[in-house]
C-alpha cells in the first residue's frame, strides 16, 4: 500500500488537494523566510490543562504557521512525565530534537524509525506512553488502501491500547476539519477516549484551550492556514 503523497509529483498533488493551490505558493516563501522569521518571533506561552507551555517555533515544517507550535510542546510535556518505555506512532518529534524512544512509521524511512503498521505491530513489550502527533487523521484517508478511514482509525487505536502497560496512556493529537470520517467519530464520542481537550487558534500566533461546543465543526484552513482546532485525547489500556 502506498500513501498519496509518495514521490515529488504525488506530494505536490496531495498538498494542493489538502491545503489548496495558494498554500503551495506560500510554502516555499515561508521556508525561504524562515531564518528571518525565527529571529523576529517573540517567545510566547499558552495554557494546556492548567500548565503554561511555550510555543514551539522551528524551521522544519514552519511550525510558527501551523498547529505544530502547540502539538510539540504538549507532546514534550507528556514525554517528561513518562516513567517507562515510550512509543511514538508517526515520525514527528525526531525532526525537531533527538529522541530516545521507539518511533514507528509505516511510510517514512529514517534512521532509527521502525517501518511497520501499528495494526499487528508486536514488539514483545508494553509501553507506559504511546504518542501520536497529527498522524491518525491520515489513516485510510491519505493512502491508497481499500476500506473506510474510520474503521482503520478505530483498529489503530485499539492496537495502541493493547500495547499499553496497565497504568499506561495513549495520547493522540489530530486537527479537526481535515478528515471527515475522523471528525464524525470525535463528534459522536466513538473513539473510546478517557479524556479530551480542544486547542483553538484564536489569532495568527495565539492558541487557547476551549470547550467542546466551541471546537466541534471547526474548518481546516479557515480562518487561519492549516489546523484551526487540535483535539488532544488520552486513552487508557484495554
Amino acid at each position: 500500500m502506498a500513501h498519496l503523497y509518495q514521490g515529488t509529483l504525488g506530494r505536490v498533488r496531495w498538498f494542493v488537494r489538502r491545503f489548496g493551490a495558494a498554500e503551495l505558493v506560500r510554502l516555499p516563501l515561508r521556508i525561504l523566510s524562515a531564518p528571518l522569521v525565527l529571529r523576529l518571533l517573540r517567545p510566547g506561552h499558552f495554557t494546556f490543562r492548567g500548565a503554561a507551555l511555550s510555543y514551539f517555533y522551528h524551521r522544519y515544517n514552519v511550525t510558527w504557521a501551523n498547529e505544530r507550535c502547540v502539538e510539540v510542546p504538549i507532546a514534550r510535556a507528556y514525554l517528561e512525565q513518562a516513567a517507562g518505555d515510550t512509543l511514538e506512532v508517526g515520525n514527528v518529534l525526531g525532526h525537531y530534537f533527538p529522541v530516545r524512544h521507539t518511533v514507528l512509521d509505516k511510510f517514512e524511512h529514517a534512521p532509527g524509525v521502525v517501518n511497520a503498521d501499528i495494526v499487528g505491530y508486536a514488539p514483545g513489550k508494553k509501553f507506559s506512553l504511546i504518542l501520536s502527533i497529527s498522524t491518525f487523521e491520515h489513516i485510510g484517508f491519505d493512502d491508497e488502501g481499500e476500506g473506510s478511514s474510520s474503521a482503520k482509525i478505530l483498529a489503530a487505536i485499539a492496537s495502541c491500547r493493547r500495547l499499553l502497560a496497565p497504568s499506561g496512556k495513549l495520547v493522540v493529537t489530530v486537527p479537526l476539519g481535515y478528515n471527515p470520517e475522523l471528525d464524525a467519530l470525535i463528534e459522536r464520542d466513538q473513539l473510546g477516549h478517557a479524556r479530551a481537550s480542544f486547542m483553538k487558534r484564536v489569532a495568527r500566533r495565539e492558541w487557547r484551550e476551549v470547550p467542546r461546543a466551541e471546537a466541534i465543526g471547526a474548518r481546516f484552513g479557515s480562518p487561519f492556514p492549516f489546523a484551526n482546532v487540535v483535539w488532544v485525547a488520552e486513552f487508557e489500556p484495554f
